[in-house]
């Protein structure tokens, strides 16, 4: 089936113009008053340096990161024969490996490094001059400074055959002679369709003292408008309709400005954000289906498998936290979560052997954290798979997280986005926006779905909400109650990451309506618990024949609890002496599984680099 007039939401936009020195040839300007030793740059304002350890464990601000925090001067370099390409056409699809090469270079040095800038309308005229907006990230030094981050950048020692000039070129020749001979490196950047154009610089003095040399050319993508990253979701539990959502390009900026970082430093134009409903379907049912308008282009046919309607028996589900993405090129980005492309395959493969009904993502969704151009290579990830089942969410820290906002955290875990993106790009059935807690059924499982970074306490609206959806559970038709949200009320993770205010507010209500399963993550590793309830075990798994936990639920006591936070993030090591309540520890990079029938449940932490089951437990009834 195809969608026709899809509707089009756009998030919040604004203009930046990219500071960098209007001309990027230094052959013939050196003596330009602008013109100064790269090495003469002043550093970083004290501040700015101890904002980065403050803001290390939140939106990530790192020596890359902080980028755009300098001062640009153009350097002072006199070399006729330096230049910068990129080999291809201009004219970009939307997904593809550039080769950027850099010639002509006198010598070259450890500090010489290449970015992707977008958009690629450089200009040293302006910048916001708003120092408001700086000094919520802990800058007060001057301006100029640049103004956009790179998306992404590469030192050119990455070419292992840079610094030791193995690619050499003679530029003049004398009496036969060559009296000047250039080195070159050769660089491989991963760029998907992010709608403007882009173009590299080269440039000198390292992160810490930037300055340009040489621009590439400008590309552009060759179908900016094209329907892109298209993932689905469950809207009701009967598994007749589905949402898919998509991105596609518009160069008319628009919306509301919201004042944060998001809109300054991180800002990269969305596009649209579409969302269209598929109605008509039979649930547990394959159906291929295309997502664009004829306006902008159609999407290659995808199939899909609609989820088990609730009450129906059987449910086959993954489920993780914290995935994020990682550059699938030797760049640097601001935020890096190492595990994601390995456990992302492990996903895709698993969902390629049709064995998975939904996934369940738990918060922390792409770490974008106010670097919006980097949702779109977090959903270039994800897509293969979020397009094929019903992909649910949970909002975490660094969806929502932001002084003033509202949050129950004032961390500035979310770069400024304060949720909005999160709910622009992953629509939830919800009740309201910035509500993002709802309930879903899929088979014989009820999931409660909430935000631990929304008002949970007595009394709170979603606190009432949790309590009025667990009690109303039709136990004969879902038997399962499987209750998930971001941060976790038990964990022996060595950095901590539970709070007990969360722990006293919501676990009655978990007791009190006999919860099964409890998933976070938000930590960075696998911790499955006994039957735990206010710190203590209620009940102890015992092995079946096969050797397998088992919790036996038809005596209830306590739910069990699992940290799932391992799909990608840095994991996180454990306490030396955990608590009594902690059954298993796994710090490596996985995904959780699960298979779910009217008497049992039977659920599995899978290894992504050796696809080996390292847990397995089951609950019955």
């Amino acid at each position: 089936m195809e969608l026709h007039i899809p509707t089009q939401l756009a998030i919040f936009s604004i203009s930046i113009i990219l500071l960098t020195p209007s001309s990027s040839s230094s052959s013939s300007s050196s003596s330009s008053s602008s013109c100064l030793s790269w090495s003469s740059l002043s550093n970083l304002h004290p501040l700015v340096v101890d904002s980065a350890l403050e803001h290390l464990n939140y939106t990530a601000i790192s020596e890359f990161r902080l980028v755009n925090r300098r001062r640009i001067i153009q350097c002072c370099d006199t070399n006729p024969y330096l230049q910068i390409n990129v080999s291809g056409d201009t004219a970009l699809g939307d997904e593809e490996y550039l080769t950027v090469n850099v010639t002509g270079v006198l010598v070259p040095v450890d500090s010489d490094w290449v970015a992707m800038i977008s958009p690629s309308n450089a200009d040293v005229s302006d910048c916001p001059l708003n120092k408001a907006l700086y000094v919520e990230t802990g800058d007060f030094s001057d301006l100029p400074l640049l103004c956009h981050y790179p998306v992404k950048a590469q030192y050119l020692s990455k070419d292992p055959d840079y610094l030791s000039c193995k690619k050499k070129e003679c530029k003049e020749y004398k009496d036969g002679q060559c009296v000047v001979t250039t080195c070159g490196g050769t660089l491989t950047f991963h760029v998907v369709n992010i709608r403007t154009d882009i173009e590299f610089v080269l440039f000198a003095g390292g992160f810490a003292t930037p300055c340009v040399l040489r621009k590439s050319n400008s590309l552009t993508f060759a179908n900016p408008n094209q329907p892109l990253y298209g993932h689905l979701s469950s809207i009701d539990s009967t598994g007749t309709s589905m949402r898919i959502t998509w991105v596609s390009g518009d160069r008319a900026p628009r919306g509301n400005v919201l004042p944060s970082p998001a809109k300054d430093f991180g800002w990269h134009d969305p596009g649209y954000i579409h969302s269209a409903v598929m109605t008509g379907l039979q649930p547990s049912t394959s159906y291929p289906y295309k997502y664009g308008s004829d306006s902008a282009g159609w999407s290659q046919q995808v199939q899909f498998r609609t989820p088990p309607a609730g009450g129906s028996n059987e449910l086959k589900f993954l489920a993780f936290g914290d995935m994020g993405k990682a550059p699938l090129d030797d760049s640097v980005e601001h935020y890096i979560q190492p595990g994601s492309i390995s456990v992302a395959k492990a996903v895709l493969d698993y969902v390629d052997s049709g064995n998975v009904d939904a996934i369940f993502h738990i918060g922390d969704i792409s770490y974008a954290t106010g670097f919006l151009a980097e949702w779109d290579f977090f959903l270039n990830l994800i897509s293969p798979f979020a397009s094929r089942v019903s992909y649910m969410t949970a909002i975490g820290n660094h969806e929502r997280d932001y002084g003033g906002s509202g949050s129950v955290y004032f961390t500035p875990d979310s770069g400024g986005e304060c949720g909005i993106a999160y709910e622009t790009y992953f629509p939830m059935p919800t009740p309201a926006k910035d509500k993002p807690w709802y309930s879903i059924e899929q088979a014989s499982v009820h999931f409660t779905v909430i935000s631990t970074e929304h008002d949970w306490s007595e009394n709170s609206e979603q606190y009432q909400w949790m309590k009025g959806d667990m009690a109303s559970v039709d136990r004969s038709k879902t038997p399962w109650l499987v209750f998930t949200g971001h941060r976790p009320m038990y964990t022996s993770g060595s950095g901590g990451g539970a709070d007990h205010r969360f722990l006293d507010a919501v676990e009655p209500l978990l007791l009190d309506n006999k919860v099964d399963l409890v998933l976070f993550g938000h930590v960075h590793n696998y911790e499955r618990t006994c039957s735990v309830y206010q710190n203590e075990c209620k009940a102890m798994p015992k092995k079946d024949q096969s050797g397998v936990d088992t919790y036996d639920h038809s005596n209830y006591s306590a739910p069990v609890q699992v940290v799932i936070g391992m799909a990608g993030f840095s994991l996180d090591n454990f306490l030396d002496e955990p608590s009594d309540w902690s059954l298993i520890r796994i710090s490596k990079f996985g995904y959780f599984r699960g298979h779910a029938a009217p008497e049992e449940l039977q659920l599995e932490y899978v290894n992504a680099g050796t696809r080996k089951v390292e847990d397995i437990f089951r609950i019955t009834r």
